[in-house]
């Protein structure tokens, strides 16, 4: 019987911790303030085009950054460049290839805090980036804001600033090389909200 309460007290203090860590937060995008942009050149001049998301599944836990999370899916078919001829080579199957192609996928797998822990400056989240049917590894420089004027402990909105690159060679979207530099830029400003 002693050894029964002794297991029983034994479970519940190693268990207790897990039970009292909050689950982290549901986020919804919010479409209307999210602008994801990728920077190319063209015959050597900086270009730009937008890519909207089609899906977001986005967790943070506030008790503990590190393991907030998200997955989100782009709508290639609907990606854009300022020039029509260029986007319809961007869609074309030596880059995008969206008839075989149609989503983007980035899904994170590891953030890691800035100097000062937090997600406001020099963060960045690791992730695996899918495009064409190829999977890389991305990491993105990250920042993670409260609204101007909210409280500090308000965290039902949030604005996140993202910015990295990819090769695109890495991913065979090789198509047009002796116009389109290899190096993409990628810039994404989005808004995201506590789902109800």
């Amino acid at each position: 019987m002693q050894r029964r309460k002794l297991l029983a007290c034994l479970s519940a203090v190693l268990l207790a911790p897990q039970a009292l860590r909050a689950a982290p937060l549901a986020y919804q995008l919010v479409p209307e303030a999210t602008d994801v942009r990728f920077i190319f050149l063209l015959g050597g001049q900086p270009q730009q085009g937008r890519i909207p998301v089609s899906q977001a599944r986005i967790r943070i836990d506030p008790q503990n950054l590190p393991r907030s999370q998200a997955d989100i899916t782009l709508d290639a078919r609907r990606a854009r460049t300022g020039l029509i001829l260029a986007t319809e080579a961007l869609k074309s199957p030596g880059v995008l290839d969206t008839a075989r192609h149609p989503q983007i996928r980035f899904r994170s797998t590891r953030v890691r805090l800035g100097p000062d822990g937090r997600i406001s400056g020099g963060a960045a989240i690791e992730g695996e980036l899918t495009l064409r049917g190829t999977t890389r590894p991305l990491t993105l420089q990250a920042a993670l804001y409260r609204r101007p004027g909210s409280a500090p402990d308000e965290l039902s909105e949030l604005d996140v600033h993202l910015s990295g690159q990819i090769s695109r060679a890495a991913f065979g979207a090789t198509g047009y090389a002796d116009l389109v530099a290899d190096r993409v830029r990628l810039a994404i400003k989005a808004r995201i909200r506590r789902g109800s």
